[in-house]
């Protein structure tokens, strides 16, 4: 089984390292989240996808359920989901007879799309206060706040 698995990711082209004799990590590189890693493990009858995507949110967790529970409809193959601690992952199942380079690709390319297109969103509605609090900090200290761009609307007013 786990040849099947390395012989479709090598069909992807996908940067991975085997974890286990039952499963593979992959690192898909992202532009808002800089990386993730998903977790293929094989089980008896299908493959799992696990990718983790963000902590718990610290505020507003109602409204960072909402738009992800809007988002799943969307999604093919994969949901989010949370963990006993409410981080958050997308998680998903596919038969191990589907399992070819074609359609790894298409799930892999699914769990980065989401990932990277909900990150913002997330640490937004989620961490809000927080990014605020990193402006101030920076500012008052003269550090970079390159890695704060993406939240330029949330830089306290001069």
């Amino acid at each position: 089984m786990i040849e099947r698995l390395k012989a479709a990711l090598d069909g992807t082209g996908a940067d991975y390292r085997l974890d286990t004799p039952r499963s593979a990590v992959v690192t898909l590189p992202g532009r808002r989240k800089l990386a993730t890693e998903c977790g293929l493990i094989l089980e008896d009858h299908a493959l799992r996808v696990e990718a983790f995507v963000a902590r718990r949110p610290e505020e507003n967790r109602e409204a960072v359920w909402a738009e992800l529970l809007r988002r799943n409809g969307k999604l093919y193959a994969v949901a989010f989901a949370t963990d006993a601690n409410d981080d958050i992952h997308l998680v998903g199942r596919l038969p191990f007879t589907a399992l070819t380079a074609e359609e790894l690709d298409r799930v892999l390319g699914q769990v980065l799309e989401a990932a990277d297109d909900t990150f913002n969103t997330i640490l937004e509605l989620g961490f809000k206060s927080s990014i605020e609090e990193e402006w101030r900090w920076r500012l008052s200290r003269g550090e970079s706040t390159r890695n704060l761009e993406a939240f330029e609307h949330l830089r306290p007013a001069d």
